[in-house]
């Protein structure tokens, strides 16, 4: 079956192209490399042994979805292309809201178009904003969102269940993201953020080979064990291995209009602090740091109950945090300064 990656060269969408073909789909992607890097392509060809099928191509083009759907028959989407830095998103709230919802609700329409059913929706742990109680269920409230980007999220999630509650032939699923970190154990592919990273984890391996001066903790005062924020980090093959399970409970089940919204994490909750200490014992490196004021949109903390997802879906975290950290690091040595 082919399955269309939109934002396929990003950061879990790669991963998940991997995840798909492994599983014995065709992934094809279409990105516009805005936000991602053709190099990415290379090294998914590396993994696989084959180069992979993509479209040069911005999914906010409803023609352009178009060609692809009468060029190739899809059989699902996993929607992933979507503006993503919380810090950007407060400042330029238009580009985030055109982008991030426009493209969805040309992709909704283009897929009722041409009778593809199943999507599988890329959200975030950001819809639960500060959460009355942890970890947070499918079920916690949701909050009026703490940064533009994590509304996004929330109008995305209310759209696609509202177009399935409307009777309309769709399947859908919501995987609700904590904090993806890592790299394909070959490290072929990885994180690769353009110009300075938004996310801890590449700013923390970009200080350590020299490309960053220091590091910043954004806020040592919340009411966290030790000061620093707290959250839900995730290995991205097992982020990746999660849509792959979402897609196969989208395509075997027989109604057909379905919405479902799953956390996807590991069900506890680490601190930035603990990840630069456990990052320094991993790679013999001495992290230059400082503390820093505490960053607009940010939470306390927040970390995932994934029993819905273990439970219904049969998936569960394999991967230590350890572990993404080393394959984290072997790729940021193997782009050493450059790329």
């Amino acid at each position: 079956m082919n399955i269309l990656v939109t934002g396929g060269a990003g950061f879990i969408g790669s991963h998940t192209v991997i995840a798909l073909s492994e599983a014995g789909f065709t992934p094809i992607i279409v990105d516009d490399f805005s936000n991602s890097n053709h190099v990415v392509l290379r090294g998914i060809e590396k993994i696989l042994g084959q180069k992979p099928r993509y479209y040069p191509d911005n999914c906010h083009d409803a023609e352009v979805l178009r060609r692809i759907f009468r060029e190739k028959e899809i059989g699902g989407v996993i929607h992933f292309a979507a503006f993503k830095a919380v810090g950007e998103s407060m400042r330029e709230p238009l580009k985030y809201y055109a982008n991030n919802i426009g493209s969805l609700i040309v992709l909704l329409e283009t897929m009722l178009e041409f009778d593809i059913p199943n999507i599988i929706f890329s959200s975030s742990a950001t819809v639960y904003g500060e959460p009355e109680t942890l970890p947070v269920t499918e079920d916690s409230r949701i909050p009026p969102a703490e940064s533009v980007y994590g509304n996004t999220k929330q109008i995305g999630e209310e759209i696609i269940r509202d177009t399935a509650a409307a009777g309309k032939p769709l399947k859908g699923i919501s995987l609700r993201y904590f904090n993806p970190i890592g790299a394909h154990p070959s490290a072929y592919i990885g994180e690769l953020p353009i110009g300075v990273p938004n996310n801890l984890v590449p700013f923390i391996t970009q200080t350590a080979v020299g490309l960053r001066p220091a590091l910043t903790v954004f806020g040592n005062n919340y009411p966290t064990p030790d000061g620093t924020c707290v959250r839900d980090f995730i290995h991205v093959m097992d982020l990746a291995e999660a849509h792959v399970a979402a897609l196969k409970y989208l395509i075997n089940h027989t109604a057909p209009t379905i919405y479902e919204v799953y956390n996807v994490g590991t069900g506890h909750g680490n601190s930035v602090m603990e990840i630069i200490q456990l990052f320094e014992a991993v790679s013999g490196q001495r992290l230059n740091y400082r503390i820093g004021e505490r960053r607009a949109g940010d939470v306390a903390a927040v970390y995932a109950d994934v029993s819905k997802i273990e439970q219904q879906l049969g998936w569960t975290a394999q991967r230590t945090l350890r572990e993404a950290l080393e394959d984290a690091w072997r790729w940021q040595q193997t782009l050493g300064i450059g790329n």
